[in-house]
């Protein structure tokens, strides 16, 4: 067995280990799998007309006929919880997911919390990484496009947080909204959720 034969083997058992470290830590308590690579969409409603689909194991959305926002809401409603997201986007994406929307049909920063991924808003202290309205970004803003970023957003009584590939973005202290639907959110550019889990608190 060569060195250099001997330096991979060693790369792609640390490689192993990490992973399944990080795995064993994110799945250490009751998560439930809202969707995942072997997963359908049963269990979102559809509203708007974006072109949510299943393709090469993420959900993704890259067309929208109309200007208003098309939304995949969660069937089932909650209270305290964490999410943990994987999700691609292009520079021009305007998502997010949308969390403790009081209906199921009616999806805005009125109705819910708005946890912001859009690169290009205007007003950066509310685009990628912020909680609309509730929780601001300080610079240097964090960017999202053109790369898979991991998303965990934690939303117990008034407390809220979220964080972008490990590092805490926003925090906000609100009560408005105590129980509510989960939403993905397409608004413009092309998104890909490969992974959407929960865990109620």
């Amino acid at each position: 067995m060569n060195f250099r034969f001997k330096f991979w083997m060693c790369i792609l058992s640390l490689t192993l280990i990490t992973s399944c470290a990080d795995q064993t830590k994110l799945m250490g308590g009751n998560w439930s799998t809202l969707f995942d690579s072997n997963s359908n969409l049963n269990a979102w409603t559809r509203v708007g007309e974006a072109n949510w689909r299943i393709q090469d194991g993420a959900i993704q959305a890259d067309f929208l006929p109309g200007k208003d926002a098309s939304f995949l809401v969660s069937k089932k409603s909650y209270k305290d919880y964490e999410i943990y997201a994987e999700l691609w986007v292009d520079d021009q994406t305007n998502t997010g997911i949308f969390n403790r929307c009081e209906s199921a049909t009616d999806v805005s920063a009125k109705s819910c919390y708005e946890f912001n991924i859009w690169d290009t808003r205007p007003d950066p202290t509310f685009g990628t990484g912020a909680i609309v309205d509730f929780g601001k970004v300080s610079p240097p803003y964090p960017k999202a496009g053109g790369k898979w970023n991991t998303l965990e957003l934690t939303l117990k009584g008034s407390q809220m947080e979220m964080r972008m590939n490990g590092q805490l973005t926003a925090k906000a202290v609100d009560s408005t909204h105590k129980e509510g639907h989960v939403a993905l959110q397409f608004g413009s550019g092309i998104v890909k959720f490969r992974k959407v889990l929960i865990r109620e608190l």
